[in-house]
């Protein structure tokens, strides 16, 4: 059998008490990067140890620390005016019967990573060493202790700065203050080196060297970020740390994920071979199947579908493998397909669940997965929050499945195709004798996504003179993200203004969004086409209802909606948010400036497929280009400009960022007078004459979205870049 790990507790000495500013407060709880210094060690602990098993050390008559951490800890107190090894000494009462290992921080080093720490035990147990210590090789000096090796490259001694000697200062190997330590031989030395100095303070790194004299081995484990060693006993190191801090939340970084399932806004998205596995699908479908069962609706079965990335059609046969593994009949299409037709067979079939493999417009090397109730409408938050939770609590071996090829023979899992019946569907909203009529010329770009046939047969049926580019299978989408935005569409544009085209359509990756180029190839931002779809729909069509945006998106919408006698809902960011206000509302139009868009009475999810067939028809019954109808609309409501931008954004940013916006808000540090705040989803502020910037992380990529609107593109951009500023 292998050998059992063995136990590991933690001690933090925070006994100083000192004040480096004027506010009185101890070093340890300066604040730093929005949180106070010593909780940045606490949480490098709590990757490794549970609070009742960290023994915190702090100094007498200093409660301050024991009150900001709370209870959870168990506390000992260091004589006052002790150095570190009587610090450590203080707390072997409340660690006298525990003989394991010992990972020991200061608590005025914030800096580590929690990468160096889990290196340091891991060195620390392969070599089965009694002391550990975290080294690194600086660049320049600091004022620590010098490690000192021996020719085969062994560790003699460790020299403090003061009673080292010019050429041992020369020694650029520094001992950077963490420890581990085998507890059986930590507390000999301790004491023994109490008892040598009765009335002195000693040093913790006293006891390596009385390990190393006995024989005792005593290891090393090297960092390599200068950052990390920057400890805080100063002013001047106070500046430093919080100036370490912000490279560290704009640092670019290759995308990496805990092997974890985590939803967003859309859906779970995760870079392949990080958090997109088919371990990791297997247990979701698991997660999903136990909820299937233990609500009775095994019977309603699930449906999935696929999109053209890399592994969806595999992750689509994972997927049905386990629900016909769990008695829960499958139905899984027998080809890729959009996203929408996806949500449309699910509400067709009625399903417990429907599941949709896609990463939607991300980069290629991501993937992901949609799930959907019976209805099509996306799982809501405290839903997707409680399946995740599962999914990560599960074991491969938790995991229940039936081989493919037994499950179809047995009938638990059919094949089915619903491109027909979707078509179908989306036509019995649409004016085909209309379309056909006009004799529209128009040319589409899917993107090498899954929106060329369902979308060509709709075309071709309605008698448009269409063309199509970039219609075949590539899983690298050409080389950049499958997002139909400006920069992606040039050949699109050149087309369109070349060869004469009426109009221009582009979908994303799984066909539920859209982007439209006008007859003069000119881009046409998603919030211009939900003016007209709304506008068109209420004053040509003659339907009635309010319209649904979410909160980065045209406050425009407002204006036409008061004009034409209706109102606006404004919804968190996420179709699902806008599908749920749609609902209750009743709303004729829900939209976002993503791209995404349906009408009252088709499906509950975004669909790139009719909202293509809707702008036709709209062309053809109005007999007016975009543009003019643009105009149309602009002498109703007047004009609005928009920008966005974006950072590449880290977990810590989520923290310290809202945190400056909201001081700037506090302050009264804006470009203009605050009517109101949002700050449910990112933080929306609301200016005057309809002016508005928004700031907000993404929940389907690594960035932060700023967005900004104003009555002049000027006024607009300088919204933005405040918002950027605030944010760096």
């Amino acid at each position: 059998m292998p050998n059992q790990p063995t136990p590991l507790k933690a001690l933090v000495l925070a006994a100083g008490s000192q004040s480096i500013t004027d506010d009185g407060l101890p070093v340890l709880l300066q604040p730093l990067g929005g949180r106070r210094l010593i909780d940045y060690v606490m949480a490098n602990v709590a990757q490794v140890a549970a609070p009742a098993d960290t023994v915190v050390v702090v100094g007498c008559g200093q409660e301050a620390v024991r009150a900001h951490l709370g209870a959870a800890y168990p506390y000992a107190v260091q004589d006052c005016g002790s150095g570190t090894g009587h610090a450590a000494l203080a707390a072997r009462e409340l660690l006298q019967d525990f003989d394991g290992d010992l990972l020991i921080l200061y608590g005025d080093t914030p800096l580590f990573s929690p990468g160096s720490i889990r290196g340091l035990l891991n060195r620390h147990r392969l070599r089965q060493a009694s002391l550990t210590l975290l080294t690194a090789v600086a660049e320049r000096p600091y004022p620590y202790g010098r490690v000192i090796r021996d020719n085969a490259g062994r560790i003699m001694d460790i020299i403090e700065e003061a009673q080292a000697s010019d050429s041992v200062k020369e020694i650029r190997e520094l001992n950077v203050g963490a420890y581990v330590v085998a507890a059986r031989a930590f507390w000999p030395a301790l004491e023994a080196l109490a008892a040598q100095q009765p009335e002195g303070e000693f040093r913790l790194t006293d006891s390596a060297h009385w390990l190393i004299r006995r024989g005792l081995g005593v290891e090393s484990y090297q960092i390599y970020d200068q950052d990390e060693i920057q400890g805080v006993n100063t002013r001047a190191d106070l500046e430093q740390a919080e100036f370490i801090l912000q490279k560290r939340y704009y640092r670019p970084r290759r995308q990496e994920e805990e092997n974890l399932v985590k939803f967003g806004t859309g859906g779970w998205r995760a870079v392949i071979g990080e958090g997109f596995t088919l371990h990791n699908v297997r247990r979701l479908c698991q997660a999903l199947a136990n909820d299937i069962t233990r609500r009775g609706l095994e019977s309603r079965g699930v449906l999935i579908g696929y999109d053209r990335r890399f592994l969806s059609d595999s992750a689509a046969q994972a997927a049905a493998e386990v629900f016909a593994g769990n008695n829960i009949h499958t139905i899984l299409l027998n080809e890729d397909g959009p996203t929408p037709l996806i949500e449309y067979a699910t509400d067709a079939v009625q399903a417990a669940y429907g599941l949709a493999f896609t990463a939607s417009h991300n980069p290629p090397e991501w993937n992901g997965l949609k799930v959907f109730h019976g209805d099509g409408a996306l799982l809501m938050t405290e839903e997707t929050n409680r399946i995740e939770d599962e999914t990560n609590r599960l074991t491969l071996a938790e995991v229940v499945k039936a081989p493919l090829d037994v499950a179809l023979a047995a009938g638990v899992v059919e094949r089915r195709d619903f491109t027909n019946a979707y078509v179908d569907k989306v036509e019995s909203f649409i004016d085909i004798p209309a379309i056909r009529r006009a004799g529209l010329k128009v040319i589409v770009d899917p993107m090498y996504g899954v929106g060329h046939l369902t979308l060509g047969i709709l075309l071709n049926e309605a008698r448009c003179r269409v063309t199509f580019i970039h219609e075949r299978r590539n899983p690298l989408f050409g080389g950049r993200s499958p997002a139909p935005d400006l920069e992606a569409l040039r050949m699109l544009r050149a087309y369109v203004r070349d060869e004469k085209y009426d109009l221009g359509l582009a979908t994303d990756g799984d066909a539920d969004r859209i982007a439209v180029i006008d007859e003069r190839g000119e881009y046409v931002h998603i919030n211009e086409l939900l003016l007209l779809l709304y506008w068109y729909l209420h004053e040509v069509r003659g339907l009635r209802g309010a319209v649904v945006r979410n909160l980065a998106t045209t406050h425009r919408l407002d204006r036409l909606a008061a004009a034409l006698g209706e109102h606006c809902v404004e919804t968190p960011v996420g179709f699902k948010w806008i599908a749920a206000g749609m609902r209750e509302h009743n709303a004729l139009l829900g939209g976002e400036s993503s791209g995404g868009l349906t009408i009252r009475g088709h499906i509950r999810g975004k669909d790139g497929i009719f909202a293509s067939a809707l702008i036709i028809e709209m062309l053809a019954r109005t007999g007016e280009p975009i543009s003019a109808l643009q105009r149309r609309v602009e002498k109703l409501i007047g004009r609005l400009y928009s920008v966005e931008d974006s950072l590449p954004a880290t977990a810590d940013m989520r923290i310290i960022v809202p945190q400056r916006l909201q001081a700037q808000i506090d302050s009264a540090q804006t470009p203009g007078k605050v009517l109101r705040v949002r700050d449910d989803d990112g933080i929306k502020l609301y200016f005057e004459k309809d002016a508005w910037a928004l700031l907000r992380f993404s929940g389907t990529e690594p960035l932060l979205r700023i967005f900004a609107e104003a009555e002049t593109p000027e006024q607009a951009r300088a919204l933005v870049e405040w918002m950027k500023q605030s944010a760096q």
